[in-house]
């Protein structure tokens, strides 16, 4: 439709002014992020701004299933891998990212932070059975293979019972965050409980030394 300048006539000696120029409208198109090592490792699937899509991606996702005998903790295998189970007396060193349900997912610990003097990161080694570390993660660890990479969700049972329980996190303040929320005794007193202490655990399996 021509501009209400472009239909009045211009006066005598008046140059009128160029029509304005109409730019073409686009439309930009979303990409999906590049997906890095580290978000594979977390399994952080980019979601769609369209919500059938995202029905559809919540519909394909494989559900978690739980591990029998563990005392509730559910598992989805993000990698599956051919190598060695482990067993009781076995020394095994995982890589771990570890989150708090209660707290938005918040990550309180992770091996890939735990650098050695080479600035390579350092797995997190214990010996299965012997007790040390959460039932939780031993129970994931247990039904692993070296080169598998799960993600578990324990539930509290299953989670920290006391503050000595590993894995405990090196940083002072991200290990008093945790445990100040997982035993904070007026929320566990409101019957908080059942949800307080909910972990999630992305666990890569990396070698297995086997008991002589």
């Amino acid at each position: 439709m021509a501009s209400l300048s472009a239909t009045v006539a211009p006066a005598a000696g008046v140059v009128p002014p160029p029509p304005p120029k109409i730019q073409a409208a686009t439309i930009a198109e979303a990409h999906a992020p590049t997906v890095s090592r580290r978000h594979l490792l977390l399994a952080s699937a980019a979601s769609s701004t369209l919500p059938t899509a995202a029905a559809s991606a919540a519909a394909a996702a494989p559900p978690f299933a739980e591990i029998p005998g563990s005392g509730g903790v559910k598992a989805l295998d993000l990698r599956e891998s051919s190598g060695d189970v482990p067993s009781d007396g076995d020394q095994v060193a995982i890589h771990y990212y570890g989150r708090l349900a209660a707290k938005q997912g918040w990550r309180f610990d992770s091996t890939y932070d735990h650098k050695d003097e080479t600035g390579d990161p350092m797995p997190f080694v214990f010996t299965v059975g012997a007790g040390n570390v959460i039932p939780g993660i031993e129970a994931a660890v247990k039904s692993m293979r070296v080169g598998g990479l799960r993600r578990v969700i324990i539930p509290p049972s299953q989670g920290y019972q006391n503050t000595s329980q590993e894995p405990i996190p090196p940083n002072f303040f991200d290990r008093q965050r945790l445990f100040t929320t997982i035993f904070n005794p007026t929320r566990l007193a409101n019957g908080e409980g059942s949800t307080l202490g909910t972990l999630i655990f992305d666990i890569e399996l990396i070698s297995i030394r086997q008991h002589s």
